[in-house]
């Protein structure tokens, strides 16, 4: 068994609901066990059997069709190992003010290097964003709902999706992987 973190891009949000009980559910009928979801925001912990459910990431790919099927939208889903959430948070290069104001960006792919370079070019006024591998960290000086950044914009120069956490939300769902673990 291996356990994944599932991050959900953009549920429960502009009418694309998904009650957290009906998600695991339909974690459980995929294939998952021990399914512990965090707040309404999509956000799983779960074990899946590598042999039966192939790699995490058709497993990522069987949950968006999941999702499509049972809730009628579609959503992109991003899964990490719990060390790789862990290593995202501690490489975190912003500084950290208020957890409540830096993210961490789960992506779907590394972007090449013509699209970071395309994405420098993006006005960030007085917020910041920061690449390391598959994570993009990004810090809001005046908080995400008043964000200078526009993180939609920069996802698309940088050529591949990504669905955002804060730091309160990571260190959360990270604790949460790890208390599972010692069920």
């Amino acid at each position: 068994m291996v356990q994944r973190i599932l991050f959900v891009r953009a549920v429960n949000v502009g009418g694309a609901s998904m009650p957290m009980a009906e998600f695991r559910t339909l974690l459980t009928d995929l294939g998952a066990t021990s399914a512990v979801t965090l707040i309404a925001s999509g956000n799983a912990v779960i074990e899946i059997d590598m042999p039966t459910s192939g790699s995490t990431a058709e497993f990522d790919r069987r949950v968006e069709a999941g999702i499509t099927d049972r809730f009628g939208f579609t959503r992109e889903v991003i899964s990490r190992s719990v060390s790789e959430v862990a290593a995202a948070r501690t490489e975190h290069p912003l500084a950290v003010a208020d957890l409540a104001r830096s993210y961490v960006c789960f992506l779907g792919g590394v972007p090449t290097a013509e699209a970071i370079d395309a994405a420098r070019l993006i006005p960030t006024g007085d917020d910041e964003w920061s690449l390391g591998g598959r994570d993009l960290h990004v810090r809001y000086a005046a908080g995400a709902g008043r964000a200078d950044l526009d993180l939609n914009r920069l996802l698309r120069a940088l050529g591949v999706v990504g669905t955002a956490r804060n730091l309160r939300t990571v260190d959360r769902i990270h604790t949460l992987a790890l208390s599972s673990t010692n069920r």
